[in-house]
């Protein structure tokens, strides 16, 4: 007699092989589709920190074109590197209104797990002083 109610004790605590492969094929589901949502994750993190530097050095690159280099050159480029990862940059300059108000827009290009990306960030220059600006 006891060792029935033991069988009957074993039989209600057990797993049947059905329910096992079901949870494992749950699992064969769930854990590729957890691994690439970490992955997406991962890199959104990555670009969004890449394009905070590109902004900073589009910034920085604009503020110096504005006080200290002559505004009247057409385009400049550079590179900067930070860490592992190289920011080029390109400064150009188009006319605002009527030549009197230059247009001053930096673009800096990077690579973020092998697809390239860009900030763009535009300024007014220091106006002409030569050229007279009619607003209508």
């Amino acid at each position: 007699m006891r060792s029935g109610r033991q069988t009957g004790n074993r039989r209600r605590a057990a797993y049947t092989l059905a329910e096992t492969l079901a949870a494992l094929l749950f699992l064969a589901i769930v854990i590729p589709a957890a691994v690439e949502a970490l992955h997406i994750a991962s890199r959104a993190g990555t670009v969004a920190a890449r394009r905070g530097v590109a902004a900073r050095i589009a910034a920085r690159v604009l503020t110096e074109s504005v006080l200290y280099t002559n505004q009247d050159s057409g385009s400049q480029t550079g590179l900067v590197s930070e860490g592992p990862v190289d920011y080029r940059w390109t400064l150009t300059r188009q006319t605002w209104i009527q030549d009197a108000v230059p247009l001053l827009t930096a673009e800096v290009r990077f690579s973020a797990q092998g697809q390239e990306s860009a900030v763009r960030i535009s300024t007014l220059g220091i106006p002409n002083t030569n050229t007279t600006v009619s607003l209508r």
